[in-house]
């Protein structure tokens, strides 16, 4: 197992490859906005891309590792509900595709518990 600065700085270009993906290419994020939040789904989409590459650079400095993995780990089962929407929305498309949605949905919780192991290397 990676110690936790290595775990730590390998979450945080995780999150920042994902926070710019947000602004690369917004449209793909939209789609799994869940349509019960208020506002545009594009300020959802922008939102949630400049919390992950807050989120990155607070994992990546030693001072703020430890509050900034709490509240990734917070984050990644606060966009579950995204997660849940992309794979019912998906449930019609080639098996590939319905698969990727699906395989979503348990992902959050080894991102959960890496982003609490990465927590560990901080002050």
């Amino acid at each position: 197992m990676p110690t936790p600065e290595r775990s730590a700085l390998a979450l945080a270009a995780l999150l920042a490859s994902a926070g710019a993906a947000h602004f690369i290419a917004p449209k793909q994020f939209d789609a799994i906005v869940p349509r019960a939040l208020p506002g545009s789904p594009r300020a959802w989409t922008a939102a949630s891309g400049i919390a992950e590459l807050a989120l990155a650079a607070g994992l990546a400095c030693p001072s703020t590792r430890r509050t900034s993995a709490r509240a990734a780990a917070v984050f990644f089962a606060a966009v579950f509900p995204a997660n849940v929407k992309m794979a019912y929305d998906w449930r019609d498309r080639p098996l590939p595709e319905k698969a990727l949605a699906s395989a979503r949905l348990p992902l959050q919780i080894p991102l959960i518990l890496w982003a609490r192991h990465a927590g560990r290397g901080g002050r």
